[in-house]
């Protein structure tokens, strides 16, 4: 049997399995970098054409919501509010946020939506409105929080269980 032989190692190399060693942490009197500032609520958030842009969600549905002053002509996918929502009750959800601040003839609004039924949609658009008119003007903030337009409501349907019918439904009971 031979012995090992071991690889010379010159002066100022390193062998491949040796700890490496990193310099030393500052001194603790040395000043820590400061850390970034917090966004600030109360300057506006516009892109380059003017618009305020904002994304609403509720149960399955996503809108990207755009607002710039305007007549207050509603678009959602390409068509009137009017031809997309219906039901009267669906235009009122949508409306909501704009009726709080009293600036329904004061912004046009496009947003696309899509995921969800009908419902879904349009809470999502007022999700996404409330957050466009906080970055458009971020003194309706208060008004727009304390009504709760901002807050996405996080209910959503419950998965079916193995085992069961639905998500707590049983399959019916055979006594024999």
């Amino acid at each position: 049997m031979a012995a090992q032989e071991t690889p010379e190692e010159t002066p100022g190399e390193t062998p491949e399995h040796s700890p490496v060693i990193l310099p030393a942490d500052p001194p603790p009197d040395d000043p820590s970098p400061v850390p970034p500032e917090p966004r600030d609520n109360t300057i506006q958030h516009l892109d380059s054409q003017g618009r305020a842009y904002a994304t609403g969600k509720r149960k399955d549905a996503i809108a990207r919501v755009w607002i710039r002053p305007g007549s207050g002509k509603i678009t959602v996918n390409g068509k009137e509010m009017k031809e997309y929502f219906a039901r009267p009750v669906l235009s009122m959800i949508l409306r909501h946020p704009l009726a709080l601040t009293d600036r329904e003839s004061q912004y046009d609004v496009t947003c696309n939506v899509r995921g969800g039924g009908l419902s879904g949609q349009a809470g999502a658009v007022r999700h996404g409105l409330s957050k466009a008119l906080t970055y458009y003007e971020p003194e309706l903030r208060g008004i727009l929080k304390k009504a709760g337009t901002l807050t996405r409501d996080a209910r959503v349907v419950e998965r079916k269980k193995y085992g069961r019918r639905k998500a707590r439904r049983s399959f019916q009971f055979s006594k024999r």
